[in-house]
């Protein structure tokens, strides 16, 4: 469109200069002693036009011959810039595809040409991470740290993250402490930093962190729950060497983090093994009037009973409590062994026979058929007993 008009207003200059040709007779005197010249004016006007226009186009000429080695220079400089960055492109590719030669290859074309630098460099030391080529990795790594502040903190989680995939737990967190401190602001290093301490074992931190994200909605809540429960009992084997100890570390866990079957079952362990059978019955009583738990109710069975004068009195008061959960759980065979155990310490003998041979009723168990042997061995009864036990014996 812009042409045509060009094109239509050259002929209306032509058109309109030979009608003014026409109608003037108009001439130009040229006077150079000692020579006198008479031109037309229209001769003179396009004379002039045509030389303006040669000048111009001389002008441009020479405009374009000095800036042609620039233009040079800059036509390199974009060709250059475009196969850095197909290199770096490619090198993606190469990398998701699997082929990590070749995606380090294109990575060295990207980063010495220049583009992307910091990238390119991040790039080729996962690349060479994936060929377990460990100086190139390091090299590179040190590459993407020299190009300036703003790829430290890309190539500090690389970093992270490369470690942990080798297991070094402690160089990835040190590399993400250096990142933001001891409480990284990024959400996916916080991520990396739980891994790194969980492997580390450093279950303070764990316990922080699962807490932390689980809040703000990071990690999936089962997740989050598994880090602090692995936590939390971590933390009470730590201090079980000593009662003191061991009821501080009970007493600065959460509420709701006590009730928890495996919180509950390892605090009521230690608290046994301590000779705090109290502390381990009221423990497991509050976890499974919160929380059942089959496991928990097996080592509500297995734990041993008071030293007189009090076995007979407490044993009697636990079993009114344990009976509460026999109506939402009358077929549980673990629950009714830990009754026939109670029953036998309150000196209920005929109801302990009673419970025990029902929890049989429903599972065959070692434990059951001991137990059962034990009362026919208190009765009188050799016969039964020797039955219990080989049949107790048969049992995988």
């Amino acid at each position: 469109m812009r042409g045509l008009f060009w094109l239509v207003a050259v002929f209306a200059a032509a058109v309109a200069l030979a009608v003014v040709g026409r109608l003037s007779e108009a001439v130009v005197v040229l006077v150079v002693p000692p020579w006198r010249v008479e031109v037309s004016l229209l001769l003179s006007v396009a004379a002039l036009a045509a030389a303006f226009t040669a000048l111009y186009l001389a002008l441009g000429l020479v405009r374009h011959t000095l800036a042609l080695p620039a233009q040079v220079r800059a036509y390199r400089g974009r060709r250059r810039r475009e196969q850095a960055q197909l290199a770096l492109a490619a090198a993606l590719q190469a990398y998701y595809e699997g082929r990590y030669a070749r995606a380090e290859k294109e990575a060295v074309l990207a980063w010495e040409a220049g583009a992307a630098p910091g990238p390119a460099a991040l790039i080729a030391a996962r690349a060479a991470h994936q060929l377990r080529q460990r100086e190139r990795r390091d090299l590179w790594l040190e590459r993407a740290g020299n190009v300036g502040e703003s790829m430290q903190a890309a190539m500090l989680l690389t970093r992270a993250e490369l470690a942990l995939d080798e297991g070094d737990f402690t160089g990835a967190r040190d590399a993400l402490r250096s990142l933001h401190g001891a409480g990284p602001r990024n959400i996916a290093a916080a991520r990396m930093l739980l891994r790194a301490e969980r492997g580390a074992q450093n279950w303070a931190e764990v316990l922080r962190l699962a807490s932390m994200l689980g809040k703000r909605a990071a990690i999936d809540p089962a997740i989050a729950e598994e880090y602090r429960v692995q936590a939390q009992t971590e933390l009470l084997a730590r201090a079980a060497g000593d009662r003191a100890p061991l009821a501080a570390r009970w007493r600065s866990i959460p509420a709701a983090d006590r009730l928890h079957p495996r919180v509950a079952a390892a605090a009521a362990a230690h608290a046994t093994a301590l000779g705090e059978a109290a502390l381990a019955r009221e423990i497991i009583e509050n976890s499974l009037n919160a929380d059942w738990s089959d496991a928990l109710v097996a080592q509500f069975a297995e734990l041993p009973p008071l030293e007189p004068p009090e076995l007979e009195r407490e044993a009697r008061a636990r079993l009114e409590r344990a009976e509460r959960w026999l109506p939402a759980h009358a077929e549980d065979p673990r629950l009714l062994l830990a009754l026939g155990r109670l029953c036998k310490q309150a000196g209920l003998w005929g109801k302990s026979r009673d419970y025990l041979e029902a929890s049989l009723s429903f599972e065959k168990s070692r434990a059951v058929h001991l137990a059962l042997a034990r009362l026919a061995e208190r009765d009188g009864r050799p016969g039964d007993a020797q039955k219990h036990h080989r049949l107790g014996a048969e049992l995988p």
